[in-house]
């Protein structure tokens, strides 16, 4: 007689993943054969500006929470424009085990693909231990605009530990790839004068652009604690440092206009 291995216990916290497939409809706009959302991931057909296809991602319960692991994943085929966002800002909570959550993100853009990836802020709450990783496949033809923005605690509040790497390829060749850590447990340093300097929120704008291959944005100080860096490549990353989420947007909804054509 055969002993049937023992079952795993379940693991702690959700896991959940937001599929989505853009294509070009061949009439000019942009279908969704795949638009699929699990657990707390749903997600909504919007209208998006001219040949758009718009998606907005809904929370449908409280996530991340600690052991969590969640997942959204997109891909525009040829020639297919995609807009992404969502409803409200996402709260990075403590679960019960002190486990760290997980939230990925994945984006591939086929050739002649355009994507806006503008989730609204990600807030760590404190207690909380978040770890984010965003990977961006870009075919050569392909525009990709992506903002990520963090917010350091609740009003009055201090964050919890957050640590975000963003990886982008462009034709198979690396484009960007940086890691931001910040909150307790954090490198030292991280709220010093070399890191955030006590401000509260952070972000970045990645405007990436085969246009800017002939006329590349050149390198600029925007304001007192933004910056334009041109990569190599026909890209261009906006860094920003704010008090608080709202000037924090504002400082890159100006980039947005002045770099995403």
């Amino acid at each position: 007689m055969t002993t049937a291995p023992p079952v795993p216990p379940p693991a702690n916290g959700v896991r959940a993943t937001a599929r989505i497939h853009a294509v070009a409809d061949g009439r000019g706009g942009t279908a969704l054969p795949l638009l699929a959302g699990e657990g707390p991931l749903a997600l909504r057909r919007t209208r998006g500006r001219e040949a758009e296809a718009g998606v907005v991602l809904v929370g449908a319960m409280s996530a991340p929470l600690g052991g969590d692991h969640l997942t959204v994943r997109a891909t525009a085929g040829p020639g297919a424009r995609l807009a992404l966002a969502s409803a409200a800002a996402t709260l990075a909570l403590p679960g019960r085990a002190g486990e760290p959550a997980r939230y990925d993100v994945e984006l591939d853009l086929e050739d002649g693909a355009s994507v806006r990836w503008l989730p609204e802020q990600l807030v760590s709450v404190r207690g909380s231990d978040l770890r984010v990783r965003t990977r961006v496949r870009l075919a050569p033809t392909a525009r990709l605009l992506l903002r990520e923005e963090q917010v350091l605690g609740r009003h009055g509040e201090q964050p919890g530990l957050l640590r975000s790497r963003l990886t982008v390829t462009r034709g198979g060749r690396p484009l960007l790839d940086q890691e931001l850590a910040c909150g307790p447990g954090a490198p030292g340093g991280w709220d010093g004068p070399a890191g955030l300097a006590g401000h509260r929120a952070v972000g970045q704008l990645l405007v990436v652009d085969p246009a800017f291959a002939q006329d590349p944005p050149p390198a600029a100080v925007l304001g007192e604690c933004a910056v334009a860096t041109p990569l190599a490549g026909p890209a261009v990353l906006v860094t920003a440092l704010a008090g608080d989420a709202l000037r924090l947007r504002e400082v890159l909804d100006a980039a947005c206009h002045a770099y995403h054509r």
